[in-house]
């Protein structure tokens, strides 16, 4: 919250529907298992709501396993759980000598990005065992992608009024900021 408070947004935590369904933007965080994350979001409707902002073109920005979420499904610990399918891709274990990947590291800003206008160069905080491992054949357009041992996997997504990080933005100090900024002038 104070993060986004500091790029200039007007925060409101909350719990209820009609605010969360009327709200300019929408943040879908996400701490823990993709199971358990869908899960609560199931619990309050999360993915109809998230669904109907997207195609209203109304922002929703997810983060960490919030990113995570939003695509076609995750498979942890064995355990396979639909998500919301808003960009295809299945979550899976990161193909590393360490996990997690915890720490700094660059992207390969997607050609086009508004998301990383002027942070292109930067180092971003991320922590995560699992990720949206990409083909042999390279990212898909508007996933901007980074590297942990021999996984290449999806950092960030940007489609219209959906912008995802796999990094936290709120921990990635100046860049992270920066990048937050650059959201929320992508929405004019």
């Amino acid at each position: 919250m104070r993060a986004l408070e500091r790029a200039g947004a007007e925060v409101e935590l909350t719990a209820d529907r009609t605010t969360a369904e009327n709200a300019g933007g929408l943040v879908v965080p996400g701490v823990g298992a993709f199971a358990a994350c869908m899960a609560g979001l199931r619990a309050v409707d999360g993915p109809r709501l998230i669904g109907r902002r997207l195609a209203g073109g109304r922002p929703v920005l997810g983060i960490c396993v919030g990113m995570q979420v939003l695509f076609e499904r995750g498979v942890e610990h064995g355990v396979e759980t639909n998500g919301c399918d808003e960009w295809p891709g299945v979550v899976e274990r990161l193909h590393a000598p360490v996990v997690p990947h915890m720490g700094w590291n660059t992207v390969e800003v997607a050609e086009g990005s508004v998301l990383f206008a002027g942070v292109e160069g930067e180092r971003f905080y991320f922590v995560h065992s699992y990720g949206v491992l990409s083909p042999d054949d390279g990212a898909a357009d508007g996933e901007t992608t980074a590297t942990h041992g021999r996984s290449t996997f999806t950092a960030a997504v940007e489609r219209g009024a959906l912008i995802a990080t796999q990094f936290h933005p709120e921990k990635s100090g100046d860049a992270g900021l920066h990048l937050l900024e650059n959201r929320g002038r992508s929405l004019g």
